[in-house]
């Protein structure tokens, strides 16, 4: 006989005859997301017709090149009357370039704050407002560019206004209810 001290008990999944860990306790039911209201899905929709705007906008650009070169042509010679002619297409080249990626970076954006606006992320709520305001200054700044058309202008216009509507219906009451809900469960949609 060997003296090996007092018999003690065995945890769980220590050679008892039980034996294993105890059990995962049965998942309950998973917390269900804040309802949408009706602010936050009317501002989505607006975001994707802003975001259609926008890509309406690239196009129309790419219809009127003929407009937009003789612009661009008059304003390089207004600045440099002895502009060559390969550096008046240099610059039109430069200025449809960046017409088309910031029209394309402007369709990303809105469908962008869409998705994640409807998923009520709060920090997607301060963004796009802090793009609508750039968007409403842009904007602003772009009507005194030359070379605008009737239908630039209201392009311009209906972007403005959608800018105001989408802020004001992300921040209304309903709306913040919603983004607190969302970030209190911390929920990923």
């Amino acid at each position: 006989m060997t003296d090996q001290g007092p018999e003690f008990p065995k945890y769980p999944g220590e050679g008892s005859a039980e034996g294993g860990p105890p059990a995962p306790p049965p998942p309950g039911p998973a917390p269900s997301a804040p309802e949408q209201p009706s602010t936050i899905a009317t501002a989505v929709k607006l975001m994707y017709a802003g975001a259609a705007l926008s890509l309406l906008s690239v196009i129309v650009t790419l219809a009127t090149l003929d407009t937009f070169k003789d612009t661009v042509e008059e304003s390089v010679r207004e600045t440099d009357t002895d502009a060559t002619q390969s550096t008046i297409d240099a610059a039109i080249a430069v200025g449809i370039t960046m017409a088309v990626v910031l029209g394309l970076v402007g369709v990303g954006l809105w469908v962008w704050m869409a998705w994640k606006n409807g998923q009520g992320r709060s920090w997607a709520r301060i963004l796009a407002t802090v793009f609508g305001a750039l968007n409403l200054v842009f904007t602003l700044l772009g009507f005194t560019q030359p070379g605008m058309t009737t239908v630039t202008v209201i392009i311009g216009v209906v972007n403005m206004i959608l800018a105001v509507v989408i802020v004001v219906l992300l921040w209304k009451k309903e709306s913040t209810e919603y983004y607190e809900a969302v970030s209190a469960q911390g929920m990923v949609r």
